[in-house]
């Protein structure tokens, strides 16, 4: 079936479409909230005392991670991983911790901006009196671990690493202006308290001790600090050319003792991500910036010691407005393995495909049973819990640490394995031999549960189903573990892989595809899922087969809002879970790509030109986007998306480019 790319597929049967949230900016009821001590609910609207989402910057060394207000405070940093208890909480309650660096009496800035090409975010700021200009680094240094090695670090050493201190400076650069620095830590998920101490007969040297959960902060300045019960406050006048500094660190190497230290510490971190960047490859295009940005976040959402990628920097950002839906992201997702290799082998970063795929490997060894996910160092158990002393981020609760998703079971992932191991082999040609029992395990255990329920690709908390992504991703996991076995000269393997493979394809097509030929959620359910998007972009089918043209156009049509993807229809699915969600954000940016690949490269264009517009001020995405006020939500920001972008905004250029290839697109 060919059509005109300003057309679309009339659906044969018409979808009941719920009703929006009332949620939309500035309008609907009020809502309420248990306010943090559990007392009387209060009024919630829109005028929130929480920034929005999206207006966060993001600062990271590749194993800390921090998030910055507008206001020019730290309110979201964990310590001494991603994963470890929040010391800075602010973004999860206005009372849990933050460290802020601004204008007395000055809380929303002229501009901000990253410096191009960097993780250092400078905003400048506009008093009644003056200007000041504020840069937030986190330090990246020379490798430090020469008389002794890393406890931590597993993957190859670099030529840098980081110098574990986040360095604040700020200039005057017009009139008068009165600064203040607040440093106000809470570890332990606010749960502790800081005990402060100056480290020597001056004021510019303070010590925060956090206890056994966090470790120790050091704060180095040339101002002076005072130390008023949990907090370090520093107070001083600038005048236009004058300079100071705030160095906050956690870790072995000194801070800078001086303004020029400060400054040398600044540039080193800044020729340290120009020159990652330009060890990528980017088209000459207007969506340039939005690559690069993608891809120094996904740098930064990184654990560089084990090479793992984070899902995102946060937990419990809401994924609902007020609503329930809120989970821990600082885990690595193995199902994420194969879109973060097509990006980042897109992109030219095969230096942190490979660090990944090492982790990959690492937490597949030893023949263990495979996790959908994995702490940052690979552990295994990732308790759930809620911290009820917390409001939550405009007081959607509960605030949860730890997923009890990370022992489901979920067919996907031995797909998502095999198709990493066949992406990172064929970057390669060749199949290293340490990996052949790996990829044979994982390739039996798709074999052993393919016709199994299961929980599905979303992690849903309802009753285990026969979801149609779910056999997909096990077909993935046969077809690609044939042709590596061929690869390997294991023939009767990949004759023997290659014919359950097939079995599995011949069972999708025969309950995953309703009577219009669309591919659904679930066997004997008309429901539709935005991860059918991956049946072309997976090369089950061919892109011109018409299942795959209908499923992509029936997406595009009815499981959408304002033209924006959702996942599922909560009302059509059993998720376990109260209330909606938003469009997510990596399905949008699916389906430009499951677009381009039928043929309907404007309809892709356009949409694709849509959600770039919707991006934050600094270029950065949550999960979610409403597509009503272009609200972001969910956790951020989000690898996934990024990820999504990469491979979306590819698609785009190549094919306006008239270039078909795909340097791992299985043929």
């Amino acid at each position: 079936m060919t059509m005109d790319s300003t057309e679309t597929a009339a659906p044969q049967a018409v979808r009941r479409r719920p009703q929006k949230r009332a949620e939309k900016a500035g309008q609907g009821p009020v809502k309420l909230h248990t306010s943090s001590d559990g007392a009387s609910p209060q009024a919630w609207d829109w005028r929130s005392k929480f920034p929005s989402i999206a207006d966060y910057g993001f600062l990271s060394d590749c194993e800390v991670n921090a998030l910055i207000a507008p206001s020019g405070a730290v309110e979201w940093m964990c310590l001494p991983r991603p994963d470890s208890p929040s010391i800075f909480s602010a973004v999860l309650d206005r009372g849990a911790g933050r460290f802020r660096l601004s204008p007395y009496g000055v809380r929303v800035p002229v501009a901000r901006r990253y410096i191009p090409g960097t993780l250092i975010l400078e905003t400048t700021w506009q008093t009644s009196t003056g200007w000041l200009v504020v840069r937030d680094a986190m330090l990246m240094g020379p490798w430090h671990d020469v008389s002794k090695r890393s406890k931590t670090h597993r993957r190859t050493p670099t030529d840098n690493d980081a110098e574990h201190i986040l360095l604040r400076t700020v200039k005057c650069v017009s009139g008068t202006v009165d600064l203040e620095v607040m440093c106000e830590p809470r570890p332990n998920y606010a749960r502790n308290e800081p005990i402060w101490e100056y480290d020597n007969s001056g004021y510019s040297t303070v010590t925060a001790r956090l206890g056994r959960f966090n470790p120790d902060i050091k704060l180095t300045s040339d101002l002076r600090f005072g130390l008023e019960g949990r907090r370090a406050i520093a107070r001083t006048r600038m005048t236009e050319g004058t300079t100071h500094f705030v160095a906050m660190s956690w870790g072995s190497q000194p801070a800078p003792k001086d303004w020029n230290e400060a400054v040398e510490a600044m540039w080193r971190t800044e020729q340290y991500w120009r020159d990652w960047i330009t060890q990528g490859k980017f088209p000459d295009h207007p969506w340039r910036i939005y690559l690069q940005r993608s891809a120094l976040t996904l740098k930064g959402l990184t654990y560089s010691p084990t090479g793992a990628l984070i899902a995102a920097a946060t937990t419990s950002l809401p994924e609902t407005p007020g609503g329930e839906r809120n989970w821990d992201y600082r885990y690595s997702w193995i199902r994420d393995s194969t879109f973060a290799l097509w990006g980042l082998y897109t992109l030219g970063l095969d230096r942190e495909a490979n660090d990944f795929f090492s982790f990959i490997h690492d937490v597949c060894r030893d023949n263990k049973q495979l996790q959908i996910m994995y702490g940052v160092g690979g552990e295994e158990t990732l308790e759930e819990a809620e911290l009820p002393h917390l409001s939550g981020y405009e007081g959607a609760r509960p605030v949860r640490i730890g997923n009890g998703a990370y022992n489901q079971k979920q067919h996907d992932v031995w797909g998502a394995v095999l198709d990493s191991v066949y992406l990172h082999t064929r970057s390669r040609e060749q199949l290293p031999e340490s990996l052949w029992p790996i990829l044979k395990r994982q390739v039996e255990e798709a074999a052993k549960h393919w016709h199994k329920p299961d929980r599905g690709i979303w992690e849903v908390r309802g009753e285990p189903q026969h979801f149609t992504s779910s056999k997909l991703m096990c077909w993935v996991a046969m077809d690609r573990g044939a042709k590596l076995a061929r690869m390997y000269d294991e023939h009767d393997y990949a004759e023997q892989w290659q014919k359950i493979a097939d079995e599995i394809k011949a069972d999708i097509m025969a309950n995953g595809v309703d009577d219009r030929g669309v591919f659904t959620q679930r066997y004997g359910d008309p429901a539709l899922d935005a991860s059918l998007l991956l049946v072309p972009l997976l090369r089950f089918l061919p892109p011109d087969h018409e299942s795959v043209r209908a499923t992509v156009l029936a997406i595009a049509d009815e499981l959408t809002e304002d033209g924006l993807v959702l996942r599922y229809r909560t009302d059509e699915t059993d998720d376990g879970l109260k209330g909606e969600e938003g469009t997510f954000t990596i399905c949008s940016f699916w389906l430009v790509s499951a677009l381009v690949e039928i043929g309907e490269v404007a309809r892709a264009k356009s949409l694709c030109e849509r959600l770039l517009s919707f991006a934050s001020s600094l270029n950065l995405y949550a999960e979610e986007i409403d597509p009503s006020s272009g609200r972001h939500l969910g956790n951020f920001p989000q690898a996934f998306t990024h990820l999504a972008l990469i491979n979306a905004v590819m698609h785009v250029i190549r094919a306006e480019q008239g270039d078909q290839t795909d340097r791992f697109a299985d043929s």
